[in-house]
Protein backbone atom coordinates (compact mmCIF):
# COMPACT_ATOMS: atom_id res chain seq x y z
CA UNK A 1 0.00 0.00 0.00
CA UNK A 2 1.57 3.12 -0.99
CA UNK A 3 1.53 6.26 1.43
CA UNK A 4 1.32 8.78 -1.73
CA UNK A 5 -2.41 10.90 -2.45
CA UNK A 6 -3.59 10.68 -5.78
CA UNK A 7 -5.41 13.95 -6.21
CA UNK A 8 -8.46 13.32 -7.93
CA UNK A 9 -10.44 16.03 -9.48
CA UNK A 10 -12.47 16.89 -6.05
CA UNK A 11 -9.45 17.17 -3.79
CA UNK A 12 -7.10 20.02 -3.74
CA UNK A 13 -3.16 19.56 -4.99
CA UNK A 14 -0.74 18.49 -2.72
CA UNK A 15 1.76 21.66 -2.56
CA UNK A 16 1.87 24.07 0.29
CA UNK A 17 -0.63 25.87 1.68
CA UNK A 18 -1.15 29.65 0.64
CA UNK A 19 -0.19 32.24 2.89
CA UNK A 20 -4.39 33.74 2.12
CA UNK A 21 -5.66 29.86 3.72
CA UNK A 22 -3.29 30.13 6.30
CA UNK A 23 -4.04 33.98 7.21
CA UNK A 24 -7.96 33.09 6.57
CA UNK A 25 -7.87 30.10 9.07
CA UNK A 26 -6.01 32.34 11.81
CA UNK A 27 -8.73 34.86 11.89
CA UNK A 28 -11.52 31.92 11.96
CA UNK A 29 -9.31 30.19 14.82
CA UNK A 30 -9.09 33.98 16.89
CA UNK A 31 -13.08 34.79 16.35
CA UNK A 32 -13.83 31.48 17.82
CA UNK A 33 -11.20 32.03 20.96
CA UNK A 34 -12.67 35.42 21.29
CA UNK A 35 -16.14 33.69 21.18
CA UNK A 36 -14.51 31.16 24.16
CA UNK A 37 -13.08 33.81 26.09
CA UNK A 38 -16.19 36.02 26.41
CA UNK A 39 -18.90 32.74 27.10
CA UNK A 40 -16.20 31.89 29.49
CA UNK A 41 -16.11 35.63 31.54
CA UNK A 42 -19.77 35.36 31.04
CA UNK A 43 -20.42 32.17 32.95
CA UNK A 44 -17.80 33.03 35.72
CA UNK A 45 -19.82 36.46 35.81
CA UNK A 46 -22.86 34.79 35.88
CA UNK A 47 -22.08 32.55 38.89
CA UNK A 48 -20.00 34.71 40.85
CA UNK A 49 -20.60 38.19 40.29
CA UNK A 50 -23.85 39.65 41.09
CA UNK A 51 -25.69 39.93 37.96
CA UNK A 52 -29.08 41.47 36.78
CA UNK A 53 -30.20 37.97 35.97
CA UNK A 54 -27.94 34.89 36.71
CA UNK A 55 -29.75 32.38 34.36
CA UNK A 56 -29.34 34.75 31.20
CA UNK A 57 -25.92 34.81 32.21
CA UNK A 58 -25.18 31.73 32.44
CA UNK A 59 -27.25 30.83 29.14
CA UNK A 60 -25.58 33.37 27.02
CA UNK A 61 -21.77 32.37 28.15
CA UNK A 62 -22.97 28.42 27.40
CA UNK A 63 -24.25 29.68 23.71
CA UNK A 64 -21.20 31.91 23.06
CA UNK A 65 -19.08 29.01 23.87
CA UNK A 66 -21.20 26.76 21.88
CA UNK A 67 -21.35 29.06 18.81
CA UNK A 68 -17.11 29.04 19.31
CA UNK A 69 -17.30 25.46 17.92
CA UNK A 70 -18.68 26.56 14.72
CA UNK A 71 -15.46 29.09 13.63
CA UNK A 72 -13.01 26.71 15.00
CA UNK A 73 -13.88 23.89 13.26
CA UNK A 74 -13.95 26.10 10.25
CA UNK A 75 -10.34 27.20 10.86
CA UNK A 76 -8.95 23.27 11.35
CA UNK A 77 -10.60 22.21 8.23
CA UNK A 78 -9.29 25.68 6.46
CA UNK A 79 -5.99 24.56 7.56
CA UNK A 80 -6.21 21.10 6.80
CA UNK A 81 -7.73 22.08 3.45
CA UNK A 82 -10.77 20.87 3.27
CA UNK A 83 -13.19 22.37 0.55
CA UNK A 84 -16.43 21.91 3.66
CA UNK A 85 -14.65 24.51 5.83
CA UNK A 86 -14.79 27.47 3.57
CA UNK A 87 -19.15 27.47 3.99
CA UNK A 88 -18.67 27.41 7.47
CA UNK A 89 -15.99 29.67 7.72
CA UNK A 90 -17.51 32.42 5.45
CA UNK A 91 -21.01 31.97 7.38
CA UNK A 92 -18.95 33.03 10.74
CA UNK A 93 -17.85 36.29 8.80
CA UNK A 94 -21.39 37.01 7.48
CA UNK A 95 -22.88 36.60 10.88
CA UNK A 96 -19.82 38.67 12.84
CA UNK A 97 -20.61 41.42 10.49
CA UNK A 98 -24.24 42.61 11.95
CA UNK A 99 -22.66 42.73 15.51
CA UNK A 100 -19.77 44.81 14.27
CA UNK A 101 -22.71 46.97 13.25
CA UNK A 102 -24.83 47.00 17.39
CA UNK A 103 -21.13 47.67 18.63
CA UNK A 104 -20.47 50.40 16.53
CA UNK A 105 -23.52 51.70 17.27
CA UNK A 106 -22.78 52.28 21.35
CA UNK A 107 -21.18 55.53 22.86
CA UNK A 108 -18.71 53.05 24.60
CA UNK A 109 -15.81 51.27 24.70
CA UNK A 110 -17.51 49.10 22.57
CA UNK A 111 -16.51 50.64 19.50
CA UNK A 112 -12.83 49.78 19.22
CA UNK A 113 -14.39 46.33 19.28
CA UNK A 114 -17.00 46.86 16.20
CA UNK A 115 -14.17 48.25 14.48
CA UNK A 116 -11.64 45.38 15.13
CA UNK A 117 -14.83 42.56 14.34
CA UNK A 118 -15.39 44.28 11.34
CA UNK A 119 -11.70 44.69 9.95
CA UNK A 120 -11.11 40.73 10.77
CA UNK A 121 -14.30 39.71 9.31
CA UNK A 122 -14.27 41.39 6.02
CA UNK A 123 -10.34 40.62 5.58
CA UNK A 124 -11.31 36.57 6.20
CA UNK A 125 -14.27 37.09 3.75
CA UNK A 126 -12.03 38.63 1.20
CA UNK A 127 -9.51 35.76 2.04
CA UNK A 128 -11.87 33.28 1.88
CA UNK A 129 -13.43 34.19 -1.48
CA UNK A 130 -9.58 34.72 -3.09
CA UNK A 131 -9.44 32.36 -6.10
CA UNK A 132 -5.99 31.18 -4.55
CA UNK A 133 -8.01 30.05 -1.62
CA UNK A 134 -10.80 28.45 -3.18
CA UNK A 135 -8.11 26.54 -5.68
CA UNK A 136 -6.36 25.66 -3.01
CA UNK A 137 -9.24 23.96 -1.09
CA UNK A 138 -10.48 22.05 -4.13
CA UNK A 139 -13.39 24.12 -5.31
CA UNK A 140 -14.44 24.27 -8.27
CA UNK A 141 -17.03 26.97 -9.73
CA UNK A 142 -20.32 27.11 -11.57
CA UNK A 143 -17.69 27.26 -15.20
CA UNK A 144 -15.82 24.48 -14.24
CA UNK A 145 -18.34 21.38 -13.99
CA UNK A 146 -16.81 18.65 -16.43
CA UNK A 147 -18.92 16.90 -18.53
CA UNK A 148 -19.92 13.22 -17.65
CA UNK A 149 -22.49 12.35 -19.88
CA UNK A 150 -21.12 11.04 -23.24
Amino acid sequence: MSTERNPTPEAPEPGPRPGRLTAAAALAALEGVALIAAGVYMLVMGLAGDPDNPEQATTGGVTLIVLALLPLLAARGLLLRRGWSRGPAIITQIMALPVAWQLLQVDSMAIPAGIALAVVAVTALVLLVNPATTQALGIRGPGNVQDDVK
